[in-house]
């Protein structure tokens, strides 16, 4: 039988050791990794659900506001939902200003803390995409036409506003000769229209580009291939 001090030392133990390896239940809803995603100013706000939920079982608020406001708002859209991403972007559609998030989380009545998101700024972290790229071949010349990418469809509505209204883009143009393996950069500048001469004919070329931000010191990923046969 094991002695009286024995056993009160094991029921201390084992009731320190509960409590320590034991969250309060709305610790353990609080959502994880609350950050924005930032592509073409198209800015949405992604979390991941907190370790005691799996499944759809629990719910999300999210709120927002500019950095130096008191009052945080209520994103009605995403107030009570079950989504792990919430669409912000008319919400910080001024660029320059740095914004937060927050999102709680809900599960058979309890309520998680609050998550915040890391100060964001549009104009800052937004991430370009690669340039649209179309090619047609004139008298053995290749005529590379580029777009920069689309804005989201609040911006569309206001003078037809393009990417290039917020930032100096440089365009650069790559040629891949396919015979050689060879890649050769033909063209680095602010013009959307370039024109790549005096190729060979029976020759078989891939042609990609990107944009490069010189303020940011940041590119885009490269366009797609373009792969053209020269007569």
């Amino acid at each position: 039988m094991m002695p009286r001090h024995c056993f009160l030392g094991f029921l201390i133990s084992f009731f320190l050791t509960g409590v320590a390896g034991t969250q309060p239940a709305h610790e353990s809803l609080k959502p994880q990794r609350v950050q924005f995603q930032s592509r073409n100013f198209h800015n949405i706000l992604q979390w991941q659900p907190g370790r005691a939920l799996t499944g759809n079982s629990s719910v999300y608020f999210v709120q927002y506001k500019i950095y130096g406001q008191r009052q945080w708002k209520n994103k009605e859209d995403c107030w009570g939902t079950q989504e792990l991403f919430c669409d912000l972007t008319s919400e910080t559609s001024d660029i320059q200003e740095p914004y937060y998030g927050r999102v709680r989380a809900a599960s058979a009545g309890s309520y998680s803390d609050w998550s915040m998101t890391p100060r964001f700024t549009p104009w800052w972290e937004t991430k370009i995409d690669p340039p649209v790229m179309n090619i047609t071949q004139v008298n053995g010349s290749l005529l590379v036409i580029l777009c920069a990418p689309n804005l989201p469809h609040r911006y569309q509505k206001e003078k037809n506003i393009s990417i290039e209204d917020y930032y100096e883009l440089v365009y650069r143009v790559f040629i891949i000769n396919n015979s050689l393996e060879k890649e050769q950069k033909v063209y680095e500048g602010a013009h959307r229209v370039v024109e790549i001469e005096a190729l060979p004919p029976h020759s078989s070329y891939c042609v990609v580009a990107e944009i490069y931000q010189p303020m940011l010191d940041r590119r885009s990923q490269r366009s797609e291939e373009r792969c053209v046969e020269i007569p």
